[in-house]
This record gives structure tokens, sequence and C-alpha cells, in this order.
């Protein structure tokens, strides 16, 4: 497979193919467009998320440049004619399959990545492995649009909190940590989700992919530049929060505290990727150096008899990239229409035999809102324990159970997480894991335990649980799912434990017969 074929290449080896005939350009460039139209929904959630958030704004750019790179090297479709390959269809349908099972799971990252796949793959079944295989970057390049890297938020905050708060102690000046967040003398300090870096690392990431792409043409300088690209701007991040600390303490916390402490970092940034890029300058490679055309197949005669049976080909795998990528689509419009339940929810309340308690923490889950939220507080022994129910039904993106923005407590919240662990326990006569986490702040800690119900299942983990909602749905039996957590005081992290595992063993056969005759209406 051609990566990177010289623009300059000599065309006496390899006679030039008689063009298209411009119903195949006509029908090419609608079988290329037509995912667009079919796939309306996820091109539109693709291009939301680009309006509202910062850090992927990029993906505007990312189709333009691709045009760009492929006008670039338009001399292929001369040197490697269109030659319908039918295996691409294939990939086309598992892409399309993939779609349909994200669809219905509710996995909005993956529908998208399917989806921009899609165009490269259809390429491939159109223009074929060598022309298409001439073209890779360009055609892969477009998977930059996707807006992808929210699941890198939460490691890069942990990684930017513990450089910061290393370099800082090396400086000599104490810090008190809880979590994410750490005192100094002269004030307090937080990293939260704009100090995370991920908007440097996927900015990062994207130009180092195209510099190295033009730049060199060895794939192991491609490969380090890439690594460097990916590396760089996790430590400049720490170095930029660190530096960033050390203007507020240094200041008495009158500079680095407003808007300013974004102007440093974004300048900081550019200042690294600039030094990066003029380094990486010096090893660059002449792309554009022409090389020998590759070998003629056969002889001119030949040669034009392929291109024009290749050009008969072209109509039909027109219509066939069409049929395969419009098939999915149609099956989610079934799937969804019959996984919709008119029904009300009617789940309120769980018949818990322990006595009422008052409040014991204002704490409260920052989930998607749902359909139903119970929260409940009871007492049958020396420690309290709450328990809270987030009920869904008919699930969309504006009300997941599982979501990338769905945390135990927001970043802005009062309360934040220090610790969080797996806990193995036994919950209605089946064993399960679940995630124990210790929520702090100033009045006092909690231990909440948490995981899901979907579809009949109990899990604690985003795969699985997706993957449970996607067979509901594909059984058409519905999305209906909860967020189970138990809380309780946790001054003492034993006495919270045995509170919760006891509630677990006496309760837990109600709260299961409580969700299974809600699902069951």
């Amino acid at each position: 497979m051609l990566l990177n074929p010289p623009p300059g290449v000599a065309h006496a080896a390899a006679p030039a193919a008689p063009p298209l005939a411009r119903s195949s350009i006509v029908l090419i460039a609608l079988a290329l467009l037509a995912p667009f139209a079919l796939y309306f929904g996820t091109v539109r959630s693709i291009v939301s998320i680009w309006n509202s958030s910062e850090t992927f704004a990029h993906g505007y750019v990312i189709l333009p440049i691709s045009l760009w790179l492929i006008w670039r090297r338009r001399a292929n479709f001369s040197l490697y004619p269109p030659q319908p390959y039918a295996p691409g269809l294939v990939l086309l349908a598992l892409l399309g399959a993939g779609w349909l099972a994200s669809q219905l799971g509710e996995v909005q990252v993956v529908s998208q990545y399917t989806f921009v796949a899609m165009l490269p793959v259809a390429a491939l079944a159109l223009f074929g492995p060598r022309l298409a295989g001439s073209l890779a970057f360009p055609l892969l390049f477009l998977l930059f649009a996707v807006p992808f890297g929210e699941i890198f938020v939460e490691p890069l905050i942990h990684f930017t909190a513990d450089f910061t708060v290393a370099a800082v102690r090396a400086t000599g000046i104490p810090v008190l940590r809880s979590g994410t967040r750490f005192e100094l003398p002269t004030g307090n300090w937080s990293v939260v989700e704009a100090c995370s870096g991920v908007r440097y690392l996927i900015s990062s990431i994207t130009l180092g992919c195209l510099y190295a792409y033009l730049t060199y043409r060895s794939m192991t300088r491609r490969a380090l530049f890439i690594g460097l690209s990916i590396v760089v701007p996790i430590i400049a991040n720490g170095l930029r929060a660190y530096m960033i600390v050390m203007i507020g303490h240094l200041s008495g916390m009158e500079l680095a505290t407003g808007v300013d402490h974004l102007i440093y970092g974004w300048l900081f940034f550019g200042l690294v990727m600039f030094i990066m890029f003029w380094i990486g300058s010096y090893w660059r490679e002449d792309t554009d150096t022409p090389a020998a055309a590759p070998a003629a197949a056969g002889t001119a005669d030949a040669q034009a008899a392929a291109s024009a049976g290749a050009g008969r080909r072209i109509p039909a795998m027109a219509g066939y990239v069409i049929l395969a990528a419009a098939l999915w689509p149609a099956l989610a419009l079934v799937g969804e229409r019959s996984n919709q339940n008119p029904l009300p929810v009617a789940f309120r309340d769980v018949p818990v035999s322990w006595p009422a308690a008052p409040e014991f923490a204002d704490w409260k889950p920052d989930y998607m809102a749902p359909d139903v939220t119970l929260h409940r507080s009871y007492q049958a022994g020396a420690t309290p324990v709450a328990l809270t129910v987030l009920y869904y039904r008919n699930q969309d993106r504006q009300k997941s159970l599982i979501s990338s923005i769905n945390r135990l407590a927001g970043y802005k919240d009062s309360w934040h997480a220090v610790e969080s662990a797996t806990r193995s326990v036994s919950f209605a006569g089946r064993p399960l894991a679940l995630r124990e986490t210790i929520l702090r702040q100033p009045g006092g800690n909690i231990m909440v335990w948490s995981w899901m119900w979907i579809g009949g299942h109990y899990t604690s983990s985003d795969i699985a649980g997706k993957l449970y909602q996607a067979s509901a749905k594909a059984l058409l039996r519905g999305d209906d799912g909860a967020a189970i957590m138990l809380s309780a005081p946790a001054d003492d992290p034993a006495q919270a434990r045995a509170a919760l595992q006891r509630f677990v063993q006496e309760q837990g056969p109600t709260l299961d017969r409580s969700l299974a005759a809600e699902r069951g209406r």
C-alpha cells in the first residue's frame, strides 16, 4: 500500500489511463456523499460538539485539509485508475453493523467513528487498493474530525495535579493536598477539566500527524515525531500548571488567577509547539523527490482495456456502496421505534424495612437528569445509609445513564473524590463488582458504593453496561436502566463499609424486585 507516492513521477513507464466518463465521476461523488445524508443524525451530533466545545472546534478544518491533501496527489488518479474492489463492501457492512450496535447502546463516539470510517472504506470499494492506498493518509485524516478525547480528562487531571504538587514541593513550598485540590500558604488551587491539558493534547496530536506526513517520508521518523506530539504536550501542561501556581504564589494571588490564567496557558503551549516543530524541521525529508513510477502491468492496450472494464463496473459499485450504507440507518429507525416505551416511569419508592433517618450529607450525584430520582436515608444501627436511585427510560443523548459527563461529583462541587476502588459483594443472591469511592468536603467524608442496573443485569462497568443496553434493545426489550448508589458517613471507613454491606444483604432483594417490577410493567 503506497502511503505517499511522489507527485513528480515520470509517466513513461506507466501510460496514463483514459479519463473516466463524466457519469462515472458523478456516481462516485454521489456514493461518497450519500453517507452524509443517510447518517445525518450522526453528522449533526459531530457538528454540535464542534459548536459547543472549544476542545473540538478544529473539526471544521479536517475535511478541507483532507481534500487539499488529496488534491496534492491528484496525479495518482492517472497513475492508478479506479478499480472497484468488492471486499470493500464487506468492510463497509461491518462498519454499518458497528454503527447500528453503537446506536442501540447509545455509544455516541463509536457511532461517530464508524460513520467517518465509512468514507475511506467507501473510497476503497470504489477506487481499489492501489489508488485508495496511495491516498491512505488524506482519507484516514478524516478520523480526526471525530470529537474524541474526553475519556482522557480524568487521568490528565490527576497527572497534572501530581506533577504540579511534586514540582511545588521540590521548589521548597509546603503543599496540603486533597485529591485534585491543594493549598499553598498564599491560597488554594484546584485542577479542573480546563486545566487537564486535553485541548493541548488533541491539538498537538492532530498537528503532529499532519506535520509528520508533510515533512518526512520515513515511517520511523513519522512515528517518532507523532510520539513526541503525544508526550510533549502532557509534560508541557504540567509545567504550565506549575508556572501558573508559582506566578500566583509569588504575586500574592494577584496574577494568573483570572483570564490571564488561560492566556498564559495558550501562549506557553504555542511556544512549546513552535519549538517542537522547529526542531523537527532539522530532520525534514524532501517529499517531492521524483521517483520512478511502478512498472506497467502490461501493454498500453491491455491497460486501456482494463481501465475501460473498471469504468463499466463503477456505476454498479457506486450503487452497492449506497445500498450497503443505507441498510443500517433503516434498521436503526425500526429498532428505535420498537423500543420506545410510552408509559411514564412509575418507580417512586423501595419498601425498605429499615427506619427512615434524617439526611447526613448534602451530596447529590452529578448525572444527566433521569426520569425519576429516588433519594432516602435509613438507619438500623450506629451508621445511617442513604439510597439513591436514578431511573432512565427512552434514553437519548440528553438523558443517558452511561455518559462521560456523569460523575459522582462535578469538578466544581464542594464534594470531590479522594479514593476509588472496586469491591465485590453479593447482591440479591448474585456476585456484584461495584465501585467504592470516598468523597470529601470540608465538613467530612462519605463512602459511596455505586453500580448500575440495565436490562435486569447489574454491573459497574460502562462497557458491560452498554453491551447490556444494546442487547436489550436488539431484542426489543426497551432501554430501562438505573444508577444505584449507597452512601454512608466515612469518618470511620470500616464502620461505613460494614453498614453498607449490611444494607446490601438485607435490602438488596427488595430493591431488585422493585426494579424488575418497573421494567415488567
